[in-house]
Formats: C-alpha cells, structure tokens, sequence
C-alpha cells in the first residue's frame, strides 16, 4: 500500500507535468498567432528580438537538461541568428518533452534519476522540488512578457483573444490532453 507521503509526491510529479506542458503550449501559441515580421523586427536599444528571445528559452532549457538530467537526450541548440519561427515551435517542443521527463523524474516520487536541480554552472544545486518548477516556469513567464511587449511596442500587437488566451488555464490544460480538471485526479 502506497504511503501518504508517497501518494502527494505522485501526485506534484503528475501536475508538475502537466503544468509545463501548458506552459509550453503558451510559448506554442505564441509564435503561432506572431506576425512573422516581428519575429526578427529590431527592437530599440540593445534589446534582444523575438526570434532570440524564444531561442534562448529553448537553448536554456536544454541547458537545464544537461546539467540536471544528463541520462536524457539533450535537445540540441538553436542558432538565434538563423532560427525560424517553424524551427523554434519544433525545437520548443522537443526541449519541453525533455524538460517533462526530467521533471517527472523529479518529482514523481518513483526514484528517479534526477536528485538535484543544476539551473547554471554557476549556480549552486538545488534538491528537486517545487522550487525547481517554480524556476523554470518563472523563467518562461518572464520572456514571455518580453515578446508580448515586443511585439507591441514593434507595431505587431497579439490579438487580444490571444494575450487574454494565454489565461485561460482550464482550456490550455485540455489542449494538452490532460484528465479532469486542474487539480483533480480523473
């Protein structure tokens, strides 16, 4: 019989899941719905672009792959210079599969692999849990303020049912193929 403590920790590495998996699926609609003029529009000052701004999300995730999770496949970089919009929409997809798997292993609860959070080579490692995810999706939240702002500050604003989108967690978290409801086992 499964211990309570092991039952709660099933349960984080389930939602831990599925929470990235909506969280990449924003940065999906997000290039999805992107004027593709914005995607290497210069932004004023010394601004990073649309197209590096997503392909550091990626490069950085893989990054967090490597130094984490070294037993999975590492997605390989993304050229910021030459990335497409396509490229970065498949490149994302690949590097969050990994970053799942690594998080499922993480929190899961089953023993895996994964034993401490390496975010950079600098950093000192963290023991797995909520703060590693808590990490990751503040990462992507952050650079996904940026696009949004660059974009309109570039003259390429996101349609509103689409900013707005990127809130609707309960449509986000079917989009993914999750059971049930946020928060409930099916």
């Amino acid at each position: 019989m499964a211990t309570r403590q092991h039952q709660v920790q099933t349960q984080l590495g389930r939602s831990a899941v599925q929470i990235f998996a909506a969280n990449d699926r924003m940065n999906q609609i997000l290039i999805e719905h992107l004027d593709p003029t914005a995607w290497r529009a210069k932004p004023p000052g010394k601004a990073r672009t649309i197209a590096a701004i997503f392909t550091h999300m990626h490069n950085v995730r893989a990054k967090w792959v490597r130094l984490t999770a070294p037993h999975l496949k590492v997605p390989p970089q993304l050229n910021r210079a030459h990335c497409t919009p396509q490229q970065a929409r498949a490149g994302l997809a690949e590097s969050a599969a990994r970053c799942i798997e690594m998080l499922a292993e993480a929190l899961g609860g089953g023993g895996g692999g994964v034993e401490k959070f390496r975010r950079d080579g600098w950093a000192p490692p963290w023991p797995v849990g909520l703060e590693m995810l808590c990490y990751m999706l503040s990462h992507e939240a952050h650079h996904r303020g940026q696009v949004c702002m660059l974009a309109h500050q570039l003259a390429f604003p996101l349609p509103n049912k689409v900013a707005s989108g990127l809130w609707n967690w309960e449509r986000l978290w079917k989009e993914c193929g999750s059971p049930g409801r946020m928060g409930y086992d099916s």
